[in-house]
Parts: C-alpha cells; sequence; structure tokens
C-alpha cells in the first residue's frame, strides 16, 4: 500500500490496522482536538503538568517544540515517542504510545506508555500498538526488558497489558505522583525471551501477514 506523503516516515511501523510514527508539528490540530475533548478520560492517569510550564494543547509552539524534544530522543537513543494512527489509510490520529528511560549496558531496559482517544477506546488499537513497538523493541533495538506500569484501578489499561500477555510482577506502592497523588502502580513485563517465544502467536495476531 502507498501511503500519503503526509503520513510517510522512516520509522513508521505498522500493525494490522494501526500505524505508529513520530509527531509532527503538523500533527497539532489533530492532536489538540483530542487532548482537549477527551482531557477528562486522560488527566486522572497523567502526572500534574510542571508549574508554569506552558499548555502544549493552547500553543502550536509549544507542540512543536515538544515534537522536536522526542526527536533528539530518538537521536540519543534514550526514548522514542510514536503517535497512533488508525483508519482505512492510516491517517486518524488515535492516541500515543511511547518507549522512555531506554537504558543500555546490563539492563537493556525501557518503559512503555500508552494512551488512547476516549471515542477509539475498545477497538484493541492500543494492545496492536504495544506488541508493535515491543517488536521495534526487541527486534530492531536490541532490548532485553520492556516494562508497564499501570495504576491498580486503572482497568482499561490493565486489559492492554493482559491481552498483549504481560507478564504481571507485583505492585510498587506509591510508585509515582500522578495527578498530585503518589498512586501504588502494578507492574508488568516482557522480555526478550518471552517475544522470542510466543512471536508467532503475536505476529499472527496483530501484525500484518505476511511481515516478518
Amino acid at each position: 500500500m502507498t501511503w500519503p506523503p503526509s503520513l510517510r516516515h522512516p520509522l513508521a511501523l505498522m500493525g494490522k490496522r494501526v500505524m505508529l510514527r513520530p509527531l509532527v508539528a503538523g500533527d497539532f490540530e489533530a492532536w489538540r482536538e483530542v487532548r482537549i475533548r477527551a482531557r477528562e478520560w486522560l488527566v486522572k492517569w497523567e502526572p500534574m503538568p510542571i508549574p508554569g510550564q506552558p499548555d502544549a494543547t493552547q500553543d502550536r509552539r509549544v507542540f512543536a517544540f515538544r515534537c522536536g524534544a522526542r526527536e533528539r530522543e530518538r537521536q540519543l537513543g534514550s526514548g522514542y515517542g510514536f503517535g497512533i494512527f488508525v483508519g482505512p489509510t492510516r491517517d486518524r490520529f488515535a492516541g500515543e504510545i511511547n518507549l522512555s528511560s531506554v537504558q543500555r549496558g546490563p539492563y537493556q531496559n525501557a518503559y512503555v506508555g500508552y494512551w488512547m482517544d476516549e471515542a477509539l477506546a475498545g477497538n484493541s488499537y492500543t494492545p496492536e500498538a504495544l506488541v508493535v513497538i515491543c517488536r521495534f523493541a526487541f527486534e530492531d533495538l536490541g532490548l532485553h526488558r520492556v516494562q508497564a506500569s499501570i495504576i491498580p484501578r486503572n482497568t482499561a489499561s490493565h486489559r492492554v497489558a493482559e491481552k498483549v500477555g504481560l507478564r504481571n510482577e507485583g505492585t510498587a506502592l506509591r510508585y509515582l505522583e500522578i495527578n498530585g497523588q503518589w498512586e501504588d502502580h502494578v507492574r508488568y513485563a516482557i522480555t526478550a525471551e518471552d517475544w522470542a517465544e510466543r512471536r508467532g502467536e503475536l505476529m499472527d495476531r496483530w501484525i500484518v501477514p505476511g511481515d516478518v
């Protein structure tokens, strides 16, 4: 399939129904519309903004700076941020998924975080995006471990991790400050060994057929 020029990116990753690619300044309006419309759905699971920090939903320049910061992280190999795009031509912005705090040396680890537009929740786009980014982490970046940390009452995010089959490794008490409160987090993980064992099953379910 040939993608429109606006969607082409050297780091575009494909699933059966989703495309992951880094956000660019031209995505501002679509990103802003979702973040404003689904604000109450999203902010209760996110850290509070730093006081005095500009709001990216209100200023295109701040959003462009955010995209530039993600690009610098990619260049340094410390993080990889992607927009999730869906639809017949995969041009509808649906959410974000990120690999952050990439660590090398003996650890070879990254943390994954994700969010989805409330209007598109329940379509299994997020677990598909999670499998796509795990493939990238293990097969392209050569990482050994990918971890996710989820507030216990965030049932939607738990379902994503469970659909993909991430291993529940227990609860870390008062792990992160979220929306002004120190919250416990259930920690999930998948390792390169897990990926190698389950690759065929995950590819068949979530990745474009024949894309090996």
